[in-house]
């Protein structure tokens, strides 16, 4: 497993590396620069990213927030200190888990396991909820064009359903990619 550790405090960092020292094939990465710090990470191509930020200001929070939201991999974040509004940003911004407190080394090990648990069942459910969507999106499509053919054709509904069937049959296409292609070139007609 490779592991990023961010944060600028080299002696923070090692504690981190301390927690994890037990781990069995395991490439810790220290990162304690924080400009470049989402090409610095998606060079090293982590699979969790772990960062300690002591006690940081709303800047390098919101800063460290941006990078969380451009990488997709599981983050656990430390910190000091934390309010309502920090952990209600963090989460907005995919961090998998946010310890206030919490840096001690025979932590570590649990606080990883869940932030990778966490990123994962997230990670399913985004896929679930886009899957979804996609599938509504063409049964909507394939609405639009049945409708499209019932009143330009005068067809039934099983009749235009039919019609698209047959035509991605023959054209070995799915039938979503038909009624898109009905509704555009509706469209493209002047059709409403």
């Amino acid at each position: 497993m490779r592991i990023a550790i961010v944060d600028e405090s080299a002696s923070r960092a090692a504690v981190i590396g301390e927690g994890l020292v037990a781990l069995d094939d395991c490439e810790l990465f220290v990162v304690t620069e924080r400009t470049a710090l989402v090409a610095r990470i998606a060079e090293i191509d982590p699979d969790i990213v772990l960062m300690d930020l002591g006690n940081p200001s709303r800047d390098v929070l919101e800063e460290y927030f941006a990078v969380s939201r451009a990488l997709a991999r599981p983050i656990a974040m430390f910190v000091d200190e934390s309010d309502d509004e920090a952990i209600a940003a963090s989460i907005d911004a995919g961090v998998s888990s946010y310890v206030v407190d919490g840096l001690a080394p025979h932590r570590i090990r649990p606080i990883l396991d869940l932030a990778v648990r966490r990123f994962n069942a997230f990670a399913r459910l985004q896929a679930d909820l886009a899957e979804a969507k996609g599938q509504l999106a063409e049964r909507e499509a394939i609405d639009r064009a049945k409708r499209i053919l019932m009143d330009s054709r005068g067809l039934t509904e099983p009749q235009a359903y039919a019609e698209l069937r047959k035509t991605a049959m023959n054209q070995g296409r799915r039938i979503a990619e038909i009624a898109e292609a009905v509704v555009t070139a509706h469209e493209l007609m002047g059709g409403a």
